[in-house]
């Protein structure tokens, strides 16, 4: 299964991009080496001219690719979404009880993702940038006019599904997008509080017991309904 995976390429909104970063050798470097310059620096130390130096091109050269460091954000963050869907669909495929495929969904947003290997983009590096720097992706006055766009499809596919299993266990529960994406949120705040802010949880919320929260809660949640 994860050989499967390790070779498949997520596809994004082509809105993210000028041209496909993963057409070119260059393309290729810029997402690979650019998500890792965006953990280690941030978004707003990150600049298309440091990227520039690190691969040895130029800045126009990126912009062929990006309009700016904003899209390369929202791409890296849509890959991700795009990664979780992937290991939701694999990781359940044999699984029948509905119960036990949330308690896998959960595992996914609470956690990160199961399969951590792929030969295009580091699933683990994306993880640590959706916690870290992709709030800063949507949190603008243009997200509007990106949502009109298609740049949240992946997200809202992996929440659907998700949402699909609520609904199956128990079809009179009438906010099932809503507490997926309140878990799906939360999950990456706690994770981001553990890291930097360990004052707003409980010390060594770490990835059992946050899984254990969170499924706690949607059980919780959907059994009182």
């Amino acid at each position: 299964m994860e050989a499967i995976l390790s070779k498949i390429k997520v596809d994004v909104s082509n809105s993210l991009y000028q041209k496909e970063p993963f057409s070119s050798e260059l393309g290729t470097s810029i997402v690979q080496e650019g998500s890792k310059m965006i953990l280690e620096l941030g978004l707003e130390h990150f600049t298309f001219k440091k990227l520039s130096q690190v691969i040895g091109s130029t800045e126009a050269a990126i912009y062929r690719y990006f309009d700016n460091k904003h899209k390369l954000l929202l791409y890296l963050s849509a890959w991700y979404w795009g990664w979780m869907e992937h290991n939701l669909v694999y990781g359940t495929a044999n699984m029948i009880d509905p119960g036990e495929r949330l308690s896998m969904a959960i595992r996914l947003m609470s956690d990160g993702p199961i399969f951590l290997k792929n030969e295009y983009l580091n699933p683990e590096t994306l993880r640590d940038i959706v916690v870290n720097e992709a709030l800063k992706g949507f949190l603008t006055k243009e997200v509007d006019l990106e949502h009109e766009t298609g740049l949240f499809t992946q997200v809202y596919k992996f929440s659907d599904r998700i949402a699909n299993i609520i609904s199956e266990i128990n079809p009179g529960y009438n906010y099932p997008k809503t507490l997926v994406s309140t878990v799906l949120e939360s999950s990456l705040m706690q994770a981001f509080h553990s890291q930097h802010l360990p004052g707003m949880t409980e010390n060594g919320l770490e990835s059992a017991s946050r899984y254990q929260f969170f499924h706690q809660l949607v059980a919780n949640t959907i059994q009182h309904d």
